[in-house]
């Protein structure tokens, strides 16, 4: 236990320093939200990739489909590597870059705002950020706690308050800056702990391939005298597989709190190198969480809830409960430091939203026009001060919230984050990419893709989830590119020139 308690004052040490460090560059909105545009290629690869990964997945995600597909759950990994992180870097992050840069967007909804000339978009896409990003915060809340209270025996409730205020401690006095030079140095510990961890856990059951072979010879939950195909390649349900793939894998793409990394990088040539940064990152950290949660029925049955089903969040901690303290130290840093980066990006982005596209709602100028008075606004040292202490405050608004589900959950982890992936990337994801490449989306396919995103999975929500959260929301963020698509070719076009004008940033990458 001292060892334990030694580990996590030495990380929130060091967690507040860096935010007292930072502090200076957080005076002004441009330093508060995105780093004043300069953060290089490590820190943000790592940002990126300690804000994909959190205690969601590691015990949450890994746990539940571990359970369900065996080792074939891997892919869900290799597919996070390959689609959320390699593809994303290479379509997304040198255009957005370009696009955000020139029509001077610091969040997503001002993206829309800007690029399809809609105040209302823009608001009404903060109010979607603002909600939906209220059950994924819960759920990384909930997922680190149960670790916490694994490792330190301290009650579930204590847990969760005990890393809302520390997230709101250094995110409050750093901002972003201060959020990144913190993820990478959670992102170290992420690497080395999953690596040392999974070479624990495959030793308490004779190394790896006295693993797999107990593995191969569990039978199948529905006919005990068939083998469950759980060491098989694609697992006993491929299909299903495949929906949480595309859920989290493509689910990164419509993310404001993803997408917001590509803003602030320093320079294209930092986006090639953060694109293998961050790829290696994402096959270490996420197929190492998948593959040792594909072990989980090697391991004591978890117990099951009131209503008779298993507690798919306990699994992974079953799993971890006798290893030797050290290690379950290390554990506990793992997940805290992969949590702690998620919720700081989280709450940074909520609060950004709504601070920029909400409460002070600038009217936005195209690119090459300034709007009368409009300088003044954006040089005036006492607005910009004002609007990164309504970022502050709305930082612990954001927490509050949050907190209060965690502390009494509606459903597992992986549901939570279903939900709030499937209504964020259903609305946003397909007007987003599309708008990058593409001159003919139009102002009604965006409302038309916001509409499709939330209304799917709100009603589905309301309807008992009669579509698995987790295939609704990839049902979403697929059917959002059909919506987007069909409703541009049938709808009232952008003005040319002004779209000319926010296109004139690609020049030199078309030419």
């Amino acid at each position: 236990m001292l060892i334990k308690i030694l580990l996590t004052i030495i990380f929130v040490v060091v967690m507040v320093g860096v935010g007292l460090y930072s502090r200076k560059q957080a005076r002004t909105v441009e330093g508060f939200v995105l780093g004043g545009r300069t953060v290089g290629p490590w820190l943000t690869a790592f940002a990126f990739g300690t804000s994909y990964f959190s205690a969601v997945v590691f015990v949450g995600y890994a746990g539940q489909f571990g359970w369900k597909y065996g080792l074939s759950a891997s892919w869900i990994g290799i597919g996070n590597a390959v689609i959320g992180s390699l593809l994303a870097w290479i379509l997304l992050g040198k255009r957005t870059k370009l696009m955000t840069q020139h029509i001077e967007s610091r969040t997503m909804p001002d993206f829309f705002g800007t690029r399809y000339q809609s105040e209302w978009l823009r608001v009404t896409a903060s109010v979607i950020v603002f909600v939906f990003l209220i059950p994924y915060t819960a759920g990384v809340y909930k997922g680190i706690s149960t670790l916490f209270e694994m490792g330190f025996g301290i009650p579930y409730e204590y847990c969760v308050i005990i890393m809302a205020v520390l997230t709101a401690v250094y995110v409050i006095l750093g901002g972003y800056k201060a959020t990144a030079m913190n993820d990478f140095i959670q992102g170290i510990i992420m690497l080395v702990g999953i690596v040392v961890v999974i070479a624990a856990v495959l030793n308490t059951q004779g190394g790896l391939s006295a693993a797999v072979e107990k593995m191969a010879s569990l039978p199948s939950d529905e006919n005990p005298s068939a083998n469950g195909g759980f060491a098989s390649l694609f697992g006993p349900a491929p299909w299903d597989l495949v929906g949480v793939v595309i859920l989290t894998s493509l689910g990164t793409w419509g993310l404001p709190q993803m997408v917001g990394k590509f803003y602030s990088i320093t320079d294209e040539q930092a986006i090639h190198r953060g694109t293998v940064i961050s790829t290696i990152f994402a096959f270490v950290v996420a197929g190492g969480c998948y593959f040792l949660g594909g072990f989980g029925r090697l391991f004591p049955t978890p117990p099951t809830l009131p209503n008779g089903r298993l507690d798919f969040d306990a699994i992974v901690p079953s799993m971890l409960v006798t290893l030797p303290d050290i290690l379950i130290a290390l554990v506990v840093l793992l997940v805290l430091s992969a949590s702690m980066s998620t919720l700081a990006s989280l709450v940074l982005t909520s609060s950004s939203t709504m601070t920029l596209d909400l409460i002070y709602r600038d009217k936005k100028s195209m690119p090459g026009e300034v709007n009368e008075g409009s300088i003044d606004d954006m040089v005036s040292e006492k607005i910009e001060h004002r609007k990164v202490v309504v970022m502050r405050v709305l930082i612990m608004f954001f927490i509050a919230i949050s907190l209060l589900i965690a502390l009494n959950p509606p459903t597992f982890i992986a549901q939570l984050m279903g939900i709030s992936w499937g209504a964020l990337a259903g609305a946003f994801l397909a007007p987003f990419m599309l708008g990058l490449y593409w001159r003919g989306v139009t102002k009604a396919a965006v409302w038309a893709c916001f509409i499709w995103g939330v209304g799917l999975t709100v009603v589905n929500m309301l309807l008992g989830n009669p579509i698995n959260p987790i295939n609704c929301g990839a049902i979403a963020m697929c059917g959002g590119f059909v919506v987007v698509a069909i409703v541009s070719l049938l709808t009232k076009k952008l003005p040319e020139k002004d779209v000319e004008k926010i296109f004139e940033c690609y020049k030199k990458i078309e030419d």
